[in-house]
C-alpha cells in the first residue's frame, strides 16, 4: 500500500481494519505520514466497538508504546514530531476508555514510564492530556498502582538530573487553565490517595518545596470554576491531615510517658543516620541552658514552641529548609500565657492580701466580742449588787446613780486606750459561743483574773447522751425520736460491696442535730443506683494494709570542755560576755531602766541561762575592792550583784520581751478554729454531700448491721477511698467526685466553704491550753515579784514602774484570750453536738484533720478522674481512627471496583471519561476521609513528626 493511497484512505477511517493500522505502524512511518495514521487511529479507536479496539491493541498498543518510545528519544523534534507525540498520547487515551484498554496499559510496564516522560510543560496540550491520564490511573487499577506512577515519576526526574514534581509544578505556571486544572488534579490525586499519614505529608511537602507554596496563592486569584475546586480539594485534604497529624501527639503523651524510653525512641531513629549529629548538636544546646530553678522551665517553654511550630508549619507544610535568616516563629501565645500569668499572680497576690484583711478583722471582731462580753458581765454583776442593796436597805441614797442597761452603757464606753510599749500589733481572735468542749480546762485563774467579768474556765464533764426525758430515758422499741421517720429498706439484685462506716444511733442525736434534718432521699434515682450497682457490686473485698514506719531520731548532746577554774559558768559567762563587748556597768544600766531599745530577747535568755546562782552573786560581792585580779566573768559577777533580786528581773523581763510572740502563737490558731467550725456547720454544700453519701451507704450496706443508718461519723468520710469497685479500677470516693460533677455540682462548693479547715487541722488544743497556762504562770509571778519588791534606792531602777504597766496590760490580755479560748470550746462543743460525733472516740483535732484529708482526698479524686477521662477519650480516639482507617481503606478499594465496572449495556466504555469526569468534579477525593472535629488548641499541639520512615526521599 503506497502512502498516497494510505492517507486517501484514512478518511473513512472507521472501515480500515485494525491490521492496516497494525502493518502502517511497523512499516515505520514518519512526519505527515504518522501524523496522519496516528489521526485516523484515534478517530477509529473512538468510534469503533471494544472488539476492534481488542483487535488491535493485541499487538497495537506495543506499537503504540515503541512510537512514542522513538519520538521522545530523539535529541533533536522537530514540529511534526511534538505533533505525533501528542497524537500517540490522544490514541492512548481512547484505547484507555474502555476496561480492557484500561488493563492492557497498566499491564505494560513501560507505559507508565512514557507517560511521565511525557511531561513536558513546554507542550502545554500534550501535557494536559498526559497529567490527566496519569490522575485517572491513580485512582483505580491494582493496590500498588500509586508506587508504580511514583516510581516512573521519579525515573523520569531522574532522567532529566531534575526534582521529580518539577516538571508538573512548572505546568501549574502556564498560562493555560486547562493545564494547571489538569496538574492540580495530578497532585491531588497522588497526596489524597495514600492510606498513611506520613506518605501523605511526605508527597505535599515535596510538591510545596518544589515551588508549589508560592504558587498557590497566584492560583488562588484566577476566577476558574473548575482550579477552584481542585484547590478546595487540596486545602481541605491539608486541614485534614493537620488535625490527623495533631491527634498523633495526644496519642504518644498518652502512650509515651516515660522521659527515658521516649529519648531512646528518639535516639534510635536518628541513630547511623545523618540526623545523628543534629541530635547531639541539640542536646548540647540543652546543656547550656542557666541552671536557674525558676528560668530553666521558661527556656523549655519556648523551645518547646518552636519545635512545634517547626516539625509542622502553620500551613501544614514542611518549613524552607534553605531559608538561613531569623526563624519566624510566632511567640504570641507564649506572650498570652504570660500575660495571663502574670494577671493570675497580681490576682493571687489581690486574694492573698484580701484573706489576711479579713483574718485581721475576725480576729478583731472576736477580741471585741470578748472585750464586750466581759464587760456585760461586769453590768449583770454591778446589778445584782444593786438589787441586792435596794432589798437590804429598801432604796437607794440620794446621789446613787442607777445603774444603766447593758445597751446604753456599751454605747457610751470610751474606746480602748492604745497597748502601751509592751506588744506592739498583736492582732485579735473570734467570738464565742456556749459551753466547753471536755478537754478545753483551763488552769484555776490566780486572785488577779477572779475580776468581775472574767469567764470561768471550761473544764465541765461532757454532758450525757442527749435525748428525751434525761440520760436514763429511751424511746419505745418501735418509735423514733424527734419525729425521724424509718430509713427505707433498699433491696440490690446483686450483693454489693460493703461502705465501713460508724453508724450513729438516733438516741445518741439532738433534737437540733445535722442528721435529724436529713433528707438523702430526694438524691435516689433509678440511673444512680444502677450506676452504683454496676460499679461496685461485688463481695469481694479488697483490703490494703498499710504500715508506717517511725524514725527515730537521735539527739547527740554537745558536750563543751572545762577550761576556767570557775569550770562551766566561767567558761559560758566568757564566751557570752564576749559576744557583746559591752561595758559591764552599761549592762547593769540597761536592766535597771528596763531598756527595751537595747535589751534583746536572745541575750536574757542567755544571760538568765548562765547566770550564777544568788550565792555565788553574793560571794562575788565581798571582792570589790580586788575588782581589778578577777577575771572577767569574775568581774561581770561582781557588777550584777549590785542588783538586788537580778535572777526574777531577768525572767520578768523576758517575759515582757516575749509577750507578743506568746499571744501571736495563741490568737490564730483560736480564730482558724472558730473560723473552721462555723465553716463547717453553715456550708451547706457540705450537708448535701453528706446526704449523698448516706444514701449511697444505705444503699451498698443493705442487708448488713450497718443498713438503713440515720447518719454516721464524720471520720467515715476517709474511708470511702478504701472501698473499692468490682474491677479493682475505681473507689467510692473517685464514684462520689464523678456523682457530683455530673449531676450534684453544687455539693462541690464545700471545696471552697472549707477554707480555714486545713489551718485548724494543724491547731493543738493542748498546745493552747499549754501556752495559756504557761502565760497564766508567768503573770501570776510578776504580780508576786511586784508585790514583793521593796522602793528602789538607785534612781536608774525603773523596774516597778514599767513592769506594772506591762502586767496590767498582759492581764488584760489573758482574760480576752481566755474568753475567746472558752467560746472556742463552745463552738467545738456545739460542732461535735451537731454532727453527734463521739468525743471518747474522736476527739476535735482527729475531726478537722479527717475532714482536711477528705478535702485534699475528694480534690485529688477530681483530678484523677479527670485523667481517667482523658485517657479513656484518647483511647477512644485511638480505636475510632484505627477503625475509621480501617472502614476508609475497604471503601476506598470498593470505590475503585465501582470505577472499573463497565456498564455492560455501553459496551464497556467511557470508562476514562468518567474518571476524568469525577477527577473534574472533585468526586473522586470527595470523602476520602471524614472531617475530624478540630481540637481547640491544634496549632499548640503540633506533634514533632513521626516515627514512621517516610517512604519516598526528595530529589533536588
Amino acid at each position: 500500500m503506497s502512502t498516497a493511497n494510505k492517507t486517501g484512505s484514512l478518511k473513512s477511517s472507521h472501515q480500515i481494519s485494525p491490521q492496516e493500522f497494525l502493518h502502517e505502524l511497523k512499516s515505520g512511518a514518519a512526519d505527515e505520514r504518522l501524523f496522519g495514521c496516528l489521526d485516523s487511529l484515534r478517530v477509529s479507536l473512538t468510534s469503533n466497538p471494544v472488539s476492534w479496539v481488542q483487535n488491535f491493541g493485541h499487538e497495537g498498543l506495543g506499537l503504540l508504546l515503541d512510537t512514542l518510545e522513538r519520538l521522545l528519544h530523539k535529541k533533536h523534534q522537530e514540529k511534526i514530531d511534538k505533533k505525533c507525540q501528542h497524537k500517540v498520547i490522544q490514541c492512548l487515551k481512547a484505547f484507555m476508555n474502555n476496561k480492557y484498554g484500561l488493563e492492557r496499559i497498566l499491564g505494560e510496564q513501560k507505559s507508565l514510564c512514557l507517560l511521565a516522560r511525557a511531561i513536558d510543560p513546554r507542550q502545554p496540550s500534550m501535557m494536559t492530556d498526559v497529567v490527566k491520564l496519569l490522575s485517572a490511573i491513580c485512582i483505580v487499577g491494582e493496590e500498588n498502582i500509586l508506587e508504580k506512577v511514583l516510581e516512573a515519576i521519579t525515573t523520569a526526574g531522574e532522567r532529566r538530573s531534575i526534582a521529580r514534581f518539577h516538571p508538573i509544578v512548572e505546568g501549574l505556571r502556564d498560562r493555560s487553565v486547562q493545564l494547571q486544572v489538569a496538574c492540580m488534579q495530578l497532585i491531588n490525586a497522588l497526596v489524597t490517595s495514600p492510606d498513611d499519614l506520613d506518605f501523605r505529608l511526605h508527597i505535599r511537602n515535596e510538591f510545596m518545596r518544589c515551588g508549589l507554596k508560592e504558587i498557590l496563592p497566584h492560583l488562588n486569584v484566577i476566577k476558574n470554576d473548575a482550579l477552584d475546586i481542585q484547590l478546595k480539594v487540596f486545602e481541605e485534604h491539608k486541614e485534614e491531615d493537620i488535625i490527623e497529624f495533631s491527634h498523633r501527639l495526644e496519642d504518644i503523651k498518652a502512650l509515651c510517658t516515660d522521659v527515658t524510653d521516649v529519648f531512646n525512641m528518639v535516639m534510635n531513629l536518628v541513630k547511623d543516620t545523618s540526623a545523628e549529629g543534629y541530635f547531639l548538636s541539640i542536646l548540647q544546646h540543652l546543656m547550656l541552658i542557666r541552671n536557674d530553678y525558676f528560668i530553666r522551665p521558661q527556656y523549655f517553654k519556648i523551645i518547646e514552641e518552636c519545635i512545634s511550630q517547626i516539625v509542622l508549619h502553620r500551613g501544614g507544610t514542611d518549613p524552607d529548609f534553605t531559608y538561613r535568616k531569623r526563624l519566624d516563629v510566632d511567640f504570641s501565645h507564649l506572650i498570652d500565657v504570660c500575660v495571663d500569668k502574670a494577671r493570675t499572680e497580681e490576682y493571687e497576690q489581690r486574694v492573698s492580701e484580701l484573706e489576711q484583711k479579713f483574718d485581721e478583722e475576725f480576729m478583731a471582731r472576736q477580741e471585741v466580742q470578748a472585750q464586750l462580753q466581759k464587760k456585760e458581765e461586769k453590768i449583770n454583776e454591778l446589778e445584782m449588787e444593786v438589787q441586792a442593796f435596794r432589798s437590804q436597805f429598801g432604796a437607794v441614797p440620794v446621789g446613787v446613780p442607777t445603774v444603766q442597761s447593758p445597751q446604753t452603757i456599751t454605747s457610751s464606753l470610751p474606746p480602748p486606750p492604745p497597748p502601751p510599749p509592751f506588744v506592739s500589733g498583736t492582732p485579735v481572735p473570734p467570738p464565742p459561743p456556749p459551753p466547753p468542749l471536755p478537754g478545753c480546762v483551763l488552769p484555776p485563774p490566780p486572785s488577779f483574773l477572779h475580776e468581775p467579768g472574767v469567764p470561768l474556765p471550761c473544764g465541765v464533764p461532757p454532758p450525757p447522751p442527749l435525748g428525751f426525758g434525761g440520760p436514763n430515758w429511751s424511746p419505745p422499741p418501735h418509735m423514733l425520736p424527734f419525729g425521724l421517720k424509718p430509713k427505707k429498706e433498699f433491696k440490690p439484685d446483686v450483693s454489693m460491696k460493703r461502705l465501713n462506716w460508724s453508724k450513729i444511733r438516733p438516741q445518741e442525736m439532738s433534737e437540733d442535730c445535722f442528721w435529724v434534718m436529713v433528707n438523702e432521699e430526694k438524691y435516689e434515682n433509678p440511673e444512680l443506683l444502677t450506676k452504683l450497682v454496676h460499679t461496685f457490686g461485688s463481695q469481694k473485698h479488697a483490703k490494703k494494709e498499710e504500715e508506717g514506719l517511725e524514725e527515730k531520731k537521735t539527739i547527740k548532746k554537745r558536750i563543751k570542755e572545762l577550761k576556767v577554774l570557775d569550770p562551766k559558768i566561767a567558761q559560758n559567762l566568757s564566751i557570752f560576755l564576749g559576744s557583746f563587748r559591752m561595758p559591764y556597768e552599761e549592762i547593769k544600766q540597761m536592766i535597771l531602766e528596763v531598756d527595751e531599745e537595747q535589751l534583746t530577747e536572745p541575750m536574757i535568755q542567755n544571760l538568765v541561762k548562765h547566770l550564777p546562782e544568788q550565792e555565788q552573786l553574793n560571794a562575788l560581792a565581798k571582792f570589790k575592792k580586788e575588782y581589778a585580779n578577777l577575771s572577767e566573768p569574775e568581774q561581770f559577777g561582781v557588777v550584777m550583784s549590785g542588783v538586788k533580786r537580778l535572777r526574777p528581773r531577768l525572767n520578768a523581763i523576758l517575759f515582757k520581751l516575749q509577750f507578743e510572740e506568746q499571744v501571736n502563737n495563741i490568737k490564730p490558731g483560736i480564730m482558724a478554729v472558730n473560723a473552721a467550725c462555723e465553716e463547717i456547720r453553715k456550708s451547706k454544700s457540705f450537708k448535701k454531700l453528706l446526704e449523698l453519701v448516706l444514701l449511697m451507704g444505705n444503699y451498698m450496706n443493705a442487708g448488713s448491721r450497718n443498713a438503713r443508718s440515720y447518719g454516721f461519723d464524720l471520720s467515715s468520710l476517709c474511708k470511702l477511698k478504701d472501698t473499692k469497685s468490682a474491677d479493682q479500677k475505681t473507689t467510692l470516693l473517685h464514684f462520689l467526685a464523678e456523682m457530683c460533677e455530673e449531676r450534684f455540682p453544687d455539693a462541690l462548693k464545700f471545696l471552697d466553704d472549707f477554707q480555714h479547715v486545713d489551718k485548724a487541722s494543724r491547731v493543738s488544743a493542748e498546745n493552747l491550753e499549754k501556752n495559756l497556762k504557761q502565760m497564766e504562770r508567768q503573770l501570776q509571778q510578776l504580780e508576786k515579784d511586784l508585790e514583793t519588791f521593796t522602793p528602789a534606792e538607785d534612781m536608774h531602777d525603773k523596774f516597778v514602774t514599767k513592769m506594772t504597766i506591762s502586767f496590767l496590760y498582759g492581764r488584760e490580755q489573758y482574760q480576752k484570750l481566755a474568753i475567746m479560748h472558752n467560746n472556742m470550746c463552745t463552738l467545738q462543743q456545739n460542732l461535735v453536738e451537731y454532727f453527734v460525733i463521739d468525743p471518747k472516740k474522736t476527739s476535735i483535732e482527729e475531726l478537722f484533720i479527717d475532714l482536711s484529708n477528705f478535702h485534699s482526698m475528694f480534690m485529688q479524686a477530681l483530678k484523677e478522674n479527670m485523667k481517667r477521662r482523658e485517657a479513656e477519650e484518647k483511647q477512644r480516639r485511638v480505636k475510632i481512627a484505627k477503625e475509621k482507617a480501617e472502614q476508609e481503606k475497604r471503601e476506598r478499594l470498593q470505590k475503585k471496583k465501582r470505577l472499573l465496572e463497565v456498564n455492560t449495556e455501553s459496551d464497556e466504555t467511557g470508562v476514562m471519561d468518567s474518571l476524568l469526569e469525577a477527577l473534574q468534579s472533585g468526586a473522586a477525593f470527595r470523602d476520602r476521609r471524614k472531617r475530624v472535629p478540630r481540637p481547640k488548641d491544634v496549632r499548640q499541639s503540633l506533634s514533632p513528626g513521626s516515627q514512621k520512615p517516610v517512604l519516598k526521599s526528595c530529589n533536588h
